[in-house]
């Protein structure tokens, strides 16, 4: 029976990015890592008008060029240059702007595809093997790690069993880790659009009393929607034809670019808070979606996740023990609990705050976007919870 020191379940953008993380460290140490993922990644990148996309915070532009990958990475990214966070049909806005902060920019928006590419490629397979397509259906303690079982009937034993299985994970409900949800009986209606002027790395969070929108730039002056509403008006506005859901858009978002003109393949997907009760366990972490799922406007979840992923990768290598070992796992929790709670909090009571029609709420945040905007402490606090720097001391 084969036995490697680390297997990460879940190959996608935070699996891989935690075996990046990990690979050099490993490296020196003689770790065997396997990544378990059952879509094989491809060999190219394919351009497509309609790729979903991720916008990666400046915290995250730092992680990547110290793993090496950056340079790759923003070669197909767009940077955000200013955020433009207004409430519709209200006088207050907000403009964070990456020449106030110091900073190139302040995010990058990447297509998943080509992030992920970039990552895979990155990886030494003397250290990191992969086992695609394969799925692991089982897992069992043992006193020394987990062994897993995988689609085709194999097992293979691990020291440290990472869960990285995305926000359905079917694995954390097996091994009893029970999850905190909270709905927000909306969903994101996520879709590329092209406008008549160009972006110029211009990004938009627009607040309406049916919930909270962003347009991000996307390189070939395309952009990304992030188009919150109640359900079943999202299953309405995905349903539309092209005009007439363009006509709608337009008159809610506004001419700031012009006139919308062509809008890809719309997705929807239901929103809700989810958090996982336990994340470390004796020889097992759980980490991304599967540890927590945010509402994307606030654009935090994946950010999070890398952060994660590399407060785990230190964490491991600084240790003197075996991956796995509970004293090691929950210095980790530990170093990241302030981080997900303040970035969790952030995002959901932003969401919260921008979706609420009452009309005090709605005093209250017209307040405190003009707050944003002549505050310089206010605005650089949100600039920095924006940018994905709000708890490192480090920065």
């Amino acid at each position: 029976m084969s036995r490697v020191h680390l297997a990460i379940i879940g190959g996608g953008l935070v699996g891989a990015s935690l075996a990046l993380a990990l690979q050099a460290g490993a490296k020196a140490r003689g770790w065997k890592i396997v990544l378990i993922e059952p879509f094989a990644p491809g060999n190219t990148y394919q351009p497509s008008y309609d790729a979903r996309s991720s916008a990666l915070s400046y915290g995250a532009r730092l992680i990547y060029e110290r793993l090496g990958v950056w340079e790759s990475i923003v070669e197909r990214g767009e940077p955000i240059k200013d955020i433009h966070v207004s409430d519709r049909g209200r006088f207050s806005t907000a403009r964070l702007s990456a020449s106030d902060e110091g900073v190139p920019a302040l995010g990058y928006v990447v297509e998943n595809a080509w992030l992920g590419q970039c990552l895979w490629k990155s990886l030494d397979p003397d250290v990191i093997s992969w086992r695609c397509p394969a799925e692991v259906i089982h897992m069992q303690p043992l006193e020394d790690g987990y062994r897993l079982t995988l689609n085709d009937e194999t097992t293979l034993d691990c020291d440290l069993a990472v869960l990285a299985d995305g926000g359905r994970s079917g694995l954390r409900e097996q091994l009893g880790i029970h999850v905190r949800k909270r709905p927000y009986d909306q969903s994101a209606l996520i879709a590329n659009i092209s406008t008549s002027q160009p972006h110029d790395g211009m990004a938009f969070e627009r607040f309406t009393d049916e919930g909270p929108m962003a347009l991000l730039p996307l390189p070939d002056n395309r952009c990304a929607l992030v188009w919150t509403r109640l359900g079943m008006d999202a299953q309405r506005l995905a349903a539309l034809d092209e005009r007439s859901f363009l006509s709608e858009l337009q008159a809610v978002f506004g001419y700031r670019l012009g006139t919308l003109e062509h809008v890809g393949a719309r997705h929807l997907y239901p929103l809700v808070l989810v958090e996982a009760e336990e994340q470390v366990r004796p020889h097992l972490v759980v980490l991304g979606n599967a540890a927590h799922s945010l509402h994307p406007i606030a654009g935090q979840g994946f950010n999070l996740s890398l952060r994660d992923a590399q407060a785990l990768a230190d964490a491991l290598l600084t240790s003197e023990q075996k991956p796995g070992e509970l004293a090691t796992l929950l210095s980790y929790q530990q170093r990241q609990q302030l981080d997900q709670q303040l970035t969790i909090g952030f995002s959901d009571q932003v969401t919260r705050l921008f979706g609420s029609d009452q009309t005090l709420i709605s005093f209250g945040r017209n307040l405190g976007l003009l707050g944003l905007d002549v505050l310089p402490p206010a605005k650089r606090w949100f600039a920095r919870q924006a940018m994905g720097l709000g708890t490192r001391a480090d920065s």
